[in-house]
């Protein structure tokens, strides 16, 4: 089929497949989420209030939930859950970004969300940080530039993450619960649960307890793991 058909190229962007990037409707989404990223950054950089920075996100995102009307105590927690973003934000079409309640985003993070982007609840993102679900063939004949095709790979963080500044994530990795990644750090591969990493590439150089669920919950995942270990 070709790529240049309404909605084919964006079919197998999101598959992860080979697609072209500057058929004509991605063009214009992606010329959609940097008219509403200018919107959001400008009124976030004029100190525009909670609500209507919340508004001018759920238009980055695609997110067509209304809001509570203003001054119900349901508003507040409605806005509540929504990031909490510093600014200047950049994604490249913002309605593949998923992210789950009290996510705060530091100033200058770039979301390149070719292919979903997921980001757990309470994680709290440092300044300057890049989340790439985009890349390109290595074959330079294939890649042939802006001409050529390209594709992406699903970026999945956990709840209750940490990053800190300048940590750039690469397409297809998942991140577990409770991870803190060092500053500088380039993710490179998964990361299991509760663990802190660094470097580049990033490493595990410390392990850590598992206190977000209740003991008895810890106690039957390490029998399981135990168990799984002895099979």
């Amino acid at each position: 089929m070709d790529l240049l058909t309404p909605g084919e190229s964006r079919r197998r962007m999101l598959a992860g497949e080979l697609y072209y990037a500057f058929a004509p409707d991605l063009t214009e989404d992606r010329r959609r989420c940097k008219v509403a990223c200018h919107a959001y950054n400008t009124a976030n950089a004029n100190g525009a209030p909670r609500r209507k920075l919340v508004e001018l996100w759920k238009e980055i995102v695609g997110d067509k939930t209304p809001l509570p009307p203003e001054g119900s105590a349901q508003e507040i927690e409605a806005l509540r859950a929504y990031p909490w973003n510093d600014g200047p934000v950049k994604f490249d079409y913002g309605y593949n970004c998923k992210f789950g309640a009290g996510v705060y985003i530091n100033s200058n993070c770039t979301f390149l969300d070719t292919c979903v982007i997921t980001i757990g609840a309470r994680t709290l993102i440092g300044p300057n940080c890049s989340f790439y679900a985009a890349t390109h063939p290595v074959d330079p004949a294939v890649r042939n530039g802006v001409l050529g095709p390209e594709y992406g790979k699903p970026i999945t963080v956990g709840e209750d993450c940490w990053f800190g500044g300048n940590v750039v994530v690469l397409p297809g990795i998942t991140i577990g619960r409770g991870v803190t990644v060092g500053a500088g750090s380039v993710v490179t591969k998964d990361v299991e649960d509760f663990v802190v990493v660094a470097g580049n590439p990033a490493r595990v150089i410390k392990r850590l307890e598992n206190t977000l669920d209740p003991p008895e919950k810890r106690q039957v995942e390490a029998q399981e793991g135990k168990e799984l270990a002895e099979e």
